[in-house]
């Protein structure tokens, strides 16, 4: 019979989490970015990388950073044919990206090498691609108590040394929300703190979009829109209006913008109606604040307070 032992809250040490990349990717923690085959995953974590070895910014985040050292794994692309030209590429300090030599004996999440290689190289970084090949041959995905025991050594690895750790993973076929296309048990979902989506858009394949799926540290971040083309390469373009569901559904920013324009008037075609009604009815069709305001900016509807309560009215045109 195992010994009881008492955690009592009070002598817990509360501390700030850090971030590599606010709200996106926190140190300490486990991070996922999946996305279906080809849509630009590898080569948007490689382009991280590369600004992080050489303590550039990254998108949407100003603060001055030191360079890091970051350990890469892979078991999908060649190193000296696939990663290693990416990452010239993309301008990376090379010698600040170490990879552990698997050449004789395959890594896995619980391998202690993994740690060994992070205290070694004091990375604070650490990507392995993709998911699955990382599991160890015992492990099935698909089996929960089996992968949230990987998982949990994962992130205690992580938490250990504030390193950041970024698991690559493919998606299925099946269902419309993002949180269930992650392939394997949903606990890899459940263990990681952050999970982003990687897709293309439906009318312009050549546009990626980054999208937080979860954000269980801060408030879900923007989504983040990249070009990959073959002429022109790989560039961030900005941010761009849409959610990890909407990217996975095909669903553009102009549907959305349709969308809302019809149900405003349908809200708003018997009278004013409360905006925090309006706010909760457009939350459910999974139309944004900022989509919301654009199209009511474009129609006929005005704003005003009644007592403490603000109402939305559609203006009736003279045409």
């Amino acid at each position: 019979m195992s010994k009881l032992k008492i955690i009592n809250m009070e002598d817990i040490e509360t501390k700030e989490v850090e971030w590599l990349w606010y709200p996106y990717i926190p140190y300490g923690k486990i991070t996922i970015i999946q996305g279906d085959p080809g849509e630009g995953k590898t080569t948007v974590v490689l382009k991280l990388a590369a600004l992080l070895s050489n303590g550039e910014p990254l998108p949407y985040d100003d603060r001055e950073r030191d360079p890091i050292n970051i350990i890469y794994q892979t078991a999908e692309d060649g190193l000296n044919d696939t990663i290693k030209p990416r990452l010239v590429e993309a301008n990376a300090d090379c010698t600040k990206i170490k990879v552990i030599d698997e050449s004789t004996q395959a890594l896995s999440m619980v391998d202690e090498r993994l740690e060994q290689a992070i205290v070694e190289t004091k990375a604070r970084l650490v990507i392995l691609d993709p998911i699955q090949a990382y599991l160890g041959t015992d492990i099935n995905m698909n089996v929960a108590n089996e992968t949230r025991s990987v998982m949990s050594k994962l992130g205690s690895i992580a938490d250990k040394y504030s390193c950041a750790i970024i698991l690559i993973g493919h998606m299925n076929k099946g269902g419309s929300k993002a949180s269930y296309r992650g392939l394997g048990s949903i606990d890899f979902q459940a263990v990681a703190r952050s999970v982003l989506i990687v897709g293309r858009l439906k009318d312009n394949p050549e546009i990626r979009v980054i999208a937080q799926g979860k954000s269980s540290l801060a408030p879900e971040g923007d989504s983040i829109a990249f070009e990959l083309s073959k002429e022109t390469g790989f560039r961030f373009l900005g941010k761009y209006d849409i959610t990890a569901d909407d990217l996975l559904n095909g669903i553009q920013k102009d549907n959305k913008s349709q969308l809302a324009e019809q149900l405003l008037n349908e809200l708003l075609a018997d009278g004013k109606r409360p905006q925090s009604e309006i706010m909760s009815i457009a939350k459910e069709h999974r139309i944004s604040k900022r989509i919301l305001d654009e199209v009511k900016k474009n129609m006929y509807i005005k704003s005003l307070k009644i007592g403490n309560k603000w109402y939305w009215e559609l203006i009736k045109s003279d045409s």
